[in-house]
């Protein structure tokens, strides 16, 4: 198992929207988030920047970042870029964080 953490950037003011999308995940993006391994996933939110802290355990070998090659998510990147900073295929722009604490 591993933990991958990441950043992500949301426009302004869209803290609720982003909120009320997450709440009804589609079951198809959740399906394949949870058959690549990926469990125990939480995103974070700080106002001050509008900047979200996600956090996930993978026991695959590939985490949520690197399932862009499916349909569903792809069309869920689309579906998110009117309110977070996307790449041009709108994926997400995140940035890795590596871990340098961890207490069990």
């Amino acid at each position: 198992m591993k933990r991958i953490a990441f950043k992500m950037k949301l426009k302004p003011g869209c803290r609720e929207e982003y909120t009320r999308r997450h709440d009804a995940l589609w079951p198809e993006v959740k399906a394949l988030l949870q058959e690549a391994g990926v469990h125990d996933y939480a995103i974070f939110f700080d106002g001050d920047t509008d900047t979200l802290f996600a956090v996930q355990k993978v026991d695959g070998a590939a985490d949520s970042q690197a399932l862009g090659n499916q349909e569903a998510i792809r069309r869920w990147w689309t579906y998110m870029a009117d309110i977070m900073e996307t790449n041009p295929d709108h994926s997400p722009v995140s940035k890795p964080l590596p871990e340098v604490f961890y207490l069990a």
